[in-house]
């Protein structure tokens, strides 16, 4: 009777929703986020070089919203590294992904099929720190909402927004990286997933806050999988963005979106598409380099 009261579809988001994400989702998510940080120009030497910089990059990978949003709360930056078995576990990860022998761990992860599973997996860390974050907001700033909207979004867009800061520790400094600049389409989602999570906190969208955290994370996770199997840097959003800038901002229909996907290779493109979207010759590449 448990495991039918489980699979009630009507139970079922709520059930989804209290589902803990400690270990196997958060270890996706340290998975997913240090394969791309290997993925970064530079990254591989930075690990052989210095360990202990290539580590404070792989924490930042995967904490980097967590101290973002500490700071704008007005918390301790440091406070998340209380929390050993999360820290313990993303230097397990970091070790095994960069110094792991002949690079079995990394092949491992990086191999498709494997890889979209981990990368759906980490989507619904993504969803589930977005609502966090608006509801943490929500307790400090009650009719805060546009403090609710950020917190969510820098909780979850990662390191993205911190990337600079990010590649500073491995002695790199391209400032037309920056997210805010071009972004990317988790840090969109996240923007947009926060709006609607601060409207549910508000009682502006008739949803309960488990059918919206599943709804989302479907959407997330469908998105990215897709996103990820085709190599594909496309945003779902491209065409109502279009309309929506040409309507209000007077920009080229298609102008922006397009014009940054088709840039000329001189151009760094931003830290979480490159990631994300490398093909599996350059990977080959890099692997090779590292042996």
């Amino acid at each position: 009777m448990e495991v039918l009261s489980v699979l009630n579809l009507g139970d079922f988001p709520q059930t989804f929703s209290k589902l803990g994400m400690f270990p196997v989702f958060d270890l996706a998510y340290y998975i997913v986020s240090i394969l791309y940080l290997k993925y970064e120009p530079g990254s591989v030497e930075v690990s052989r070089r210095s360990p202990v910089a290539s580590w404070l990059c792989a924490m930042l990978y995967c904490f980097g919203s967590y101290i973002l949003a500490d700071i704008m709360l007005g918390s301790s930056p440091i406070d998340y590294f209380q929390h050993n078995s999360h820290i313990l576990l993303a230097s397990a990860v970091w070790y095994l992904i960069f110094y792991c022998p002949l690079n079995l761990f990394y092949k491992c992860v990086a191999f498709l099929p494997v890889k979209l599973v981990l990368v759906a997996l980490k989507e619904v860390v993504r969803t589930r720190k977005i609502a966090a974050g608006v509801h943490h907001a929500h307790h400090a700033y009650h009719h805060g909402f546009f403090i609710m909207v950020i917190v969510g979004y820098v909780k979850g867009s990662g390191v993205a927004l911190i990337s600079n800061f990010e590649q500073l520790l491995r002695g790199v400094w391209r400032p037309e990286t920056n997210e805010i600049l071009s972004m990317s389409f988790p840090t969109k989602a996240s923007l947009y997933g926060a709006i609607l999570f601060t409207m549910q906190e508000a009682h502006w969208l008739p949803v309960s806050k488990s059918t919206l955290i599943l709804i989302f994370t479907i959407f997330m996770a469908t998105s990215k999988v897709v996103m990820t199997a085709r190599h594909s840097h496309g945003s779902p959003f491209a065409l109502i963005e279009s309309w929506v800038c040409h309507l209000l901002f007077g920009s080229p229909l298609g102008g922006s979106e397009e014009d940054h996907h088709h840039a000329p290779a001189a151009v760094p493109s931003s830290p979480l598409k490159s990631k994300e979207e490398l093909s599996e010759g350059s990977r080959k590449r890099k692997v090779k380099k590292a042996e």
